[in-house]
């Protein structure tokens, strides 16, 4: 028993789109559905998975664009980003205009999440966290049992979040990813919302944004 997952790359920006899923149950959720929802149609099909619900870990374009076209077509519910992200949902237009995407209408959440609320996929549980700096309503999801975290855009291999759009923080940014996920522990993988898979415990020695200590050279 155990939680499962697979990465599809959506939009011209590559966002990591997360199907995640409980291997006993077969029950799944979609983390961060950007766009492309033909592709995550057809992978979902060739996985031979139920669809319960979406995930948003915040709310820019390239983590939402497809959400409520896919949730309409499933009939499934919208869960998150926290609600300090209403803001990005409801600027859907514009930001469409802005990266030159198809007009994505603004749209509410079914249920807002949450510090400390739990996610149930079959017999799998996903522990949302509030992590904000990159968005302000910025959440990420941790699964304990197989030591994976879905991040959204607050930590890359290699890099953190951009905090340089509206009410973005940079120190904010870092006092999350050193609060909130370094206690989770070091053998953590996490899915960033862009980019290769890490470790915390490989971006705590590597990461020159917030390794714990780097070499003076």
């Amino acid at each position: 028993m155990s939680l499962q997952f697979e990465i599809v790359p959506v939009t011209p920006f590559q966002q990591n789109c997360s199907i995640v899923w409980c291997d006993e149950t077969k029950d799944a959720a979609i983390v961060d559905p950007g766009g492309d929802i033909h592709l995550l149609k057809a992978k979902i099909q060739q996985l031979g998975l139920d669809v319960t619900q979406l995930l948003l870990t915040h709310g820019h374009l390239d983590h939402v664009g497809g959400t409520a076209p896919l949730a309409a077509e499933l009939d499934v519910p919208i869960i998150g980003p926290h609600k300090d992200d209403a803001f990005w949902l409801e600027g859907l237009p514009r930001q469409s205009e802005m990266f030159g995407f198809p007009l994505t209408e603004a749209f509410a959440p079914t249920q807002w999440l949450s510090e400390g609320d739990e996610i149930t996929i079959g017999n799998q549980k996903l522990q949302v966290i509030h992590t904000p700096g990159h968005t302000p309503g910025h959440v990420i999801l941790f699964n304990d049992d197989a030591k994976v975290a879905f991040v959204g855009d607050v930590l890359f291999k290699g890099g953190v979040g951009r905090t340089d759009f509206p009410q973005g923080d940079y120190q904010t940014l870092i006092d999350s990813i050193k609060g909130k996920l370094w206690p989770l522990g070091n053998d953590v993988t996490f899915v960033p919302g862009h980019g290769p898979l890490s470790t915390f415990g490989n971006e705590r020695v590597s990461n020159p944004f917030v390794a714990d200590e780097m070499p003076l050279y």
